[in-house]
């Protein structure tokens, strides 16, 4: 699953990424890793994990984690080509959900537009990319219409929902605020449409706002609520300078300046979120490791997640839960009370279990 940080230019989009590569590069565990200069995997914080080492013995600890793609800077016209619009609207096609950093600070930095305006900023890349829709849609639209008056039913089943999706986008709205089923859902997303991904708006605060935000950013709260989506405040600056802390620097850092959690963490946990995802724990001698799957997930695909073949030959999972092992101290010790669970394979996962496969290939 890849989340893209978008925004205009001089908003701290890269300062925020590069916090994150520098954040990542302290983690003993998992590493951030640049697969591609603009590229980064982000360990999602949770607490579980260590929680589960206190019972169990291991040799590593390996979190789940969020790819982060830093996608280039925006401007007006992108969807003709303007700036490094190509660049920009060929990545942003290919991530799962959109990170949209709005600059909710003044200061010596210069606006593109000479002022600071969080809304106008969030309406001139919506803009943007439902122009890039409606140009997309209009090239598909032409093309399915004629597999359709051939009789393809594939093709007339896509037209069926691209063309209201056409009619939202000219009125001005995102693919998104239109109400999909599940099939329509899966029938929009083969035409890549850049609207249709999940937003998380990220407001980029002064120091002084990093606890509690400002005016700006409560206007951007305001909108995110409107559209039904989420927001976060964090301050680049500070993300920056905590980056260079070691793991107990951290803390006091965070306690001094009244923040329970850093604004990275926060934007972590919250792609995760906004993806639907949740996790699920295998714990042993060698790693102790949170995997990722959608909410709702059954056993097999869970299974699916560590192995192709676990997911092909899966028999059944042996399940606990982590309080129950607080609880009884060790998985013998869980066995002999009957909290060991045997699940077959229309379990549906839940979000924290500890889980161990059978399977036959």
């Amino acid at each position: 699953m890849q989340a893209g940080i978008v925004g205009l230019p001089n908003v701290g989009k890269s300062t925020i990424f590069n916090a994150l590569t520098a954040a990542g590069a302290e983690s003993a565990n998992y590493p951030f890793c640049t697969i591609e200069p603009n590229v980064g995997i982000v360990p999602v914080p949770d607490e579980r994990l260590h929680r589960i080492q206190a019972r169990i013995q291991t040799q590593k600890v390996i979190p789940a984690v969020v790819e982060i793609v830093d996608i280039a800077g925006l401007v007006r016209g992108a969807s003709k080509g303007e700036g490094l619009g190509n660049q920009f609207l060929a990545h942003i096609r290919n991530v799962d959900a959109v990170l949209h950093v709005v600059r909710c600070f003044e200061g010596d930095v210069t606006h593109v537009d000479g002022s600071v305006d969080p809304l106008r900023d969030i309406d001139t890349i919506d803009t943007e990319l439902v122009l890039a829709d409606l140009e997309s849609l209009d090239k598909q639209l032409d093309k399915l219409r004629k597999k359709a008056r051939g009789g393809d039913k594939e093709s007339q089943a896509r037209v069926d929902v691209l063309e209201p999706a056409y009619a939202l986008l000219e009125r001005g709205m995102p693919v998104r605020a239109g109400e999909w089923t599940a099939d329509q859902q899966r029938l929009l997303r083969q035409s890549g449409l850049i609207t249709q991904k999940p937003v998380l708006y990220v407001c980029n605060v002064d120091e002084e706002s990093a606890a509690s935000g400002n005016a700006m950013s409560e206007r951007v709260a305001a909108h995110a609520a409107a559209e039904g989506t989420g927001c976060i405040v964090l301050c680049g600056q500070i993300e920056a300078e905590i980056s260079e802390l070691d793991e107990a620097e951290r803390a006091s850092f965070l306690a001094d300046l009244g923040l329970t959690s850093s604004g990275l963490d926060k934007l972590a946990r919250g792609v995760y979120d906004l993806l639907g995802l949740q996790t699920y724990f295998t714990a042993g001698e060698k790693e102790i490791r949170a995997w990722t799957i959608p909410r709702g997930a059954k056993a097999p695909q869970a299974a699916g997640v560590i192995h192709t073949d676990f997911e092909r030959g899966f028999i059944r999972a042996q399940v606990y839960s982590l309080a129950d092992l607080e609880q009884h101290g060790t998985e013998a010790a869980l066995k002999a009370v009957g909290r060991l669970r045997s699940e077959g394979k229309e379990y549906v996962v839940q979000d924290g279990d500890i889980m161990h496969f059978l399977f036959n290939v």
